[in-house]
């Protein structure tokens, strides 16, 4: 039985990881890295996984390369956690049909930008996120990230979306605004959902009335990501502001080159996939490797 949106919303607080996508030496899709990534996930109980989406370099993935993907998470997650697929279009005609393929494939929630390059006006970006929440019965999280889509989405905007499409139901973050995030959770209704879209606000963004956050680091350490934001849920903020301190460092160092390039490396170093990204994407410097390699030790250290 499909689940209902009430039940999707009571499952949505916490880590959601915005997973990786392995390649191999030859650029070709690791499938069996994958299995190893989304295995790792499910047995550290996170509250779901993101496939997909700006981490997961979905900009450099053919139509084929997202639906084995997309459809190999779910045969292997659905049952145990939740998946969330990322739509990512400029053009509203095939952001509704690629989350389409994700609903057909099993996917739990949907991840939707906001359109890049052609930098819609606010009613452009209504317009198109009813668009695709009209044709799909998927829980639909909306993607603010400025400094990749070059327009910010106005918490006016939201209100809006909220009140008119019942399966939009909360908003990934990135906008590093954090006058903005307070406004939203201010405005819009309690039930609407507010999730860190930037690791290092992941805690002051719950501090003013987020959930959780969608997490690069969480590729690393799930559990403890998935600590830090279920402690402070459960009322904990010492104990989440303990994680916060510990993770720090690190979660400063996986941004020093563009997402995903450190993360991969990072995983490279856990021995949990080979690394490689695809062009225009680089591999990571021989310096920044260093100061990278140096934090996750350090982290590791500390949860054995």
């Amino acid at each position: 039985m499909r689940q209902t949106l009430s039940d999707f919303k009571t499952r949505l607080p916490g880590c959601w990881t915005a997973l990786v996508t392995p390649f191999k030496k030859n650029g070709a899709l690791d499938l069996t890295a994958l299995k190893k990534l989304l295995d790792r996930q499910a047995d550290s109980h996170v509250s779901g996984v993101v496939l997909c989406g700006s981490t997961g370099e979905v900009a450099t993935l053919n139509h084929e390369e997202f639906l084995r993907v997309v459809r190999e998470g779910v045969r292997r997650l659905k049952g145990h956690i939740p998946v969330m697929v990322g739509v990512a279009s400029n053009d509203t005609v095939k952001a509704i049909n690629l989350a389409l393929e994700a609903e057909r494939a099993g996917a739990d929630a949907l991840l939707v930008l906001s359109p890049y390059y052609n930098k819609p006006t606010q009613e452009g970006l209504y317009l198109h996120f009813k668009a695709v929440a009209e044709k799909v019965a998927l829980p639909i999280i909306a993607y603010n990230i400025p400094g990749r889509t070059a327009v910010n989405i106005l918490p006016s905007t939201l209100e809006r979306l909220a009140k008119d499409c019942p399966n939009i139901v909360g908003v990934k973050e990135s906008s590093g605004n954090l006058d903005q995030i307070s406004e939203i959770i201010r405005t819009l209704p309690d039930s609407f959902c507010v999730l860190s879209g930037d690791d290092s606000l992941t805690l002051p963004i719950m501090s003013v009335g987020g959930v959780g956050a969608i997490s690069v680091v969480s590729n690393l350490f799930p559990r403890e990501i998935q600590a830090l934001c279920q402690a402070f849920l459960g009322g904990d903020s010492q104990k989440a502001r303990h994680f916060h301190s510990l993770l720090f460092s690190l979660t400063k160092a996986l941004f020093v080159e563009t997402n995903p390039i450190p993360v991969k490396a990072a995983l490279q170093k856990m021995g949990l996939c080979l690394g490689h990204v695809r062009l225009p994407l680089t591999p990571l410097s021989k310096e920044n490797r260093s100061l990278v390699e140096k934090e996750v030790s350090s982290v590791q250290a500390l949860f054995p």
